[in-house]
């Protein structure tokens, strides 16, 4: 199998097999992440597609399900992405659910009907990075996108019956902006409904802009009980119905699950617990462990 560098995949979906059809990250900007720095955006070369296509089929024949690497793999243009599908449903012809993370932005270079042929091939539900829906956060962490550019290609997405995931990072707005942060993603969440929501908390890691601007005096992190804080303001503002999971430090008994809203005060009452009987100093020691996003 071809991979290139650190191996980053969804491990809610099914983690085998896994398939790279680029490397790196189109964007390769964002202000809290490391992950692709030194790896330049390219198309894997077919050949090495089909190489490993053929040994997936030799070990997994009967494989239903695939995730694409990298970072953001639908980012191709469709001309390019629909030989691979099509290349991907020939050597397992038993191929179902074909799965890929990726930024808003690469939804935007597609039509609704090439998105409706995507699904047709098997991209059946995707995962967008979107970290949050609040225009002056979405801007201070360097995303490329707006809230109303995630609304419009969400709705491409539900037009073409592609289901999608959106995740939430809790504590990169700082803690100057982390109410409209929380209120403001909840609000945007919520109008594109989509079928999962996730969530995760910040960790500055060395060689992001982010810490260095800790460092400086220019942004300043939520202590782990603010972090809590503003995961309740978001879930207390968050009026779609999904599957809601958290990657947060803090133990994801009783906020992990489908069916949120009728869950929804059981996991407020948690957080709310949490934030009045937790052991901070335990979530930050889990947080500084912490060495890839």
């Amino acid at each position: 199998m071809h991979f290139t560098g650190t191996v980053y995949r969804n491990p809610y979906w099914p983690t085998f097999p896994l398939l790279e059809i680029t490397q790196g990250c189109t964007h390769n900007k964002c202000k809290f992440c490391t992950m692709y720095r030194d790896v330049p955006f390219r198309m894997s070369p077919i050949e090495h597609i089909e190489e490993d296509l053929q040994e997936i089929a030799a070990i997994k024949p009967d494989a239903s399900t695939i995730q694409l690497l990298s970072a953001n793999p639908l980012a191709l243009s469709f001309d390019k992405l629909e030989p691979i599908l099509v290349m991907i449903n020939k050597y397992l012809p038993k191929m179902e659910y074909i799965y890929a993370a990726t930024r808003v932005t690469d939804i935007r270079n597609k039509t609704v009907e090439e998105l409706k042929k995507m699904r047709e091939l098997g991209v059946k539900e995707i995962s967008l990075g979107v970290e949050s829906g609040d225009d002056w956060t979405l801007d201070r962490i360097n995303k490329g996108y707006h809230a109303s550019d995630i609304i419009e290609q969400c709705n491409k997405l539900h037009e073409a019956g592609i289901d999608f995931w959106m995740t939430f990072l809790n504590g990169t707005a700082g803690r100057e902006h982390s109410r409209d942060h929380a209120i403001n993603s909840a609000i945007i969440f919520s109008q594109c409904k989509p079928m999962l929501v996730g969530t995760g908390g910040l960790a500055l890691f060395p060689g992001t802009p982010l810490l260095e601007e800790a460092q400086r005096g220019e942004f300043t992190p939520l202590s782990e009980k603010e972090m809590l804080e503003e995961l309740l303001l978001f879930v207390e503002n968050l009026t779609c119905d999904c599957t809601f999971i958290t990657h947060h430090t803090v133990s994801g008994k009783n906020l992990t699950g489908p069916d949120f809203l009728q869950r929804k005060d059981q996991i407020v009452a948690a957080l709310r617990n949490e934030i009045e009987h937790g052991n901070m100093d335990m979530l930050a020691a889990i947080r500084r462990s912490k060495r890839s996003l």
